[in-house]
């Protein structure tokens, strides 16, 4: 084989490490689904009620709030590849040292947060890697695809975990979660990369300038000291954080109440649904890539600014993703409610091709700790999103009452289309932070 046949047959670095990027969300979305369906019957069998099992199940969250911001930090001074290693390292040993009795629940609550804390470096990791190696009018796609593998972990954890619970213990699967994350650590191991080798085809035309890649502040390419004042007085970042926070209250909203619903408002288990349940986890994973496709041909073929670009993907995503969740509460029949979930986390999917990406737009230096903000108040979002409908139902009547779930569908939708604005007027596609 010629040296040029090998050349065209080549893959090329960056690409490598977009794929490593989506399996890491991946593997960390089935870890998180995989304790959920562990930790449910743990609980059945040792007879713990339901106000203890949510205290356990919400633990992860608290630990994953208090690391973002600390978790984009270490990614821009240590450098992404590095601090994958070590939530991967750090995660992986807390699932695989989880007690597996139920009534030890201080233990677990405590082995919760830990894998919480150590999941919170993730997304400000990845994203600091992506802004180094992927040129701007690819990012669109590359995060959409990275961040996509949230879903499809989800949708596969819900399908087969339940067959190795069965098969093994329900104890097991925190074992078997830990080794697929020691497993995505020995390919980082082999493939992850911090900054562009020489070999890389990317042009330098397309990649961010002044300094992208081999010179980011310093000689080991990281950046200078972070211009914390003016990110924190920016109305372009407000308006990423704006809709990080909005996008998860809608969806940590329909994720953790869904079963309620299927229950109260369609009147079936969602356990009875078999592969159906999955349906609108894998459209959401569909959508997140089509919104990316979306942004970078708006950039390439329709010669839009890139600023046009994410707004237009951001508002068609968010728009559609209001008007569906409004569709929700009166839907009758299985089949229906099934369709209508399905197109509000598909429409929720799409926006992330506009402000998901945006921060690596505004400061590609910095998008770690851009994104560790942003995904802070997302991340609060869900906690209060989840309270807040719980509040609403019971002064309603309860969950049999579909009047609350238009009320709380209807607080879902405002802050979508009050977040669609926001991005509108204040979101920037333009290097704002050198």
């Amino acid at each position: 084989m010629t040296v040029a046949t090998r050349s065209r047959y080549r893959i090329e670095p960056r690409y490598v490490i977009v794929l490593a990027t989506f399996l890491a969300t991946f593997t960390a979305y089935v870890e998180r689904v995989g304790f959920s369906i562990a930790f449910t019957d743990l609980a059945k069998e040792a007879g713990v009620d339901e106000s203890v099992k949510g205290a356990v199940l919400s633990a992860f969250y608290w630990g994953y709030a208090l690391s973002q911001i600390p978790g984009g930090w270490a990614a821009q001074q240590y450098g992404g590849r590095i601090m994958l290693l070590l939530c991967f390292a750090s995660w992986s040993a807390a699932s695989i040292l989880t007690p597996t009795n139920a009534r030890h629940t201080y233990a677990i609550v405590a082995a919760r947060v830990a894998v919480g804390v150590a999941q919170g470096f993730l997304i400000p990791a990845v994203h600091t890697v992506l802004s180094q190696w992927i040129p701007p009018h690819e990012r669109a796609r590359a995060v959409s695809l990275t961040t996509s593998g949230m879903y499809l972990g989800s949708a596969s954890a819900m399908l087969v975990l339940p067959y190795f619970s069965a098969r093994l213990g329900s104890a097991s699967l925190l074992k078997i979660v830990g080794g697929l994350g020691l497993a995505w650590m020995c390919l980082w191991l082999a493939v992850g990369r911090d900054i562009p080798h020489r070999e890389t085809v990317i042009p330098l035309s397309t990649m961010d300038k002044p300094g992208h890649g081999h010179s980011h502040g310093n000689a080991k390419g990281r950046p200078g000291p972070t211009p914390y004042k003016r990110m924190m007085s920016s109305a372009a970042v407000w308006a990423i954080v704006v809709n990080n926070f909005s996008f998860h209250y809608a969806f940590y909203v329909i994720m953790n109440w869904l079963p309620t619903y299927f229950n109260h408002v369609l009147k079936v288990e969602l356990n009875s649904l078999g592969g159906a349940k999955t349906v609108p986890y894998l459209v959401m994973f569909l959508m997140s890539n089509v919104g990316g496709w979306a942004g970078d041909w708006l950039i390439l073929k329709r010669r839009n600014s890139t600023g046009t670009a994410r707004k237009i993907v951001n508002t068609l995503g968010f728009v559609s993703s209001a008007i569906a969740l409004m569709l929700m509460p009166g839907a009758q029949g299985v089949t229906y409610g099934v369709a209508v979930t399905t197109l509000t986390l598909g429409c929720l999917g799409f926006s992330r091709g506009g402000f998901s990406v945006n921060h690596m737009d505004i400061a590609p230096k910095y998008a770690g700790m851009v994104m560790g903000i942003s995904n802070t108040a997302g991340t609060v979002s869900g906690v209060i999103g989840v309270a807040v409908t719980g509040y609403i139902l019971d002064a309603w009547g309860g969950a049999d009452n579909v009047m609350g779930w238009y009320v709380a569908h209807a607080v879902s939708a405002a802050i979508c289309f009050q977040a669609m604005l926001v991005f509108n007027f204040f979101a920037r596609g333009e290097r704002l932070f050198d």
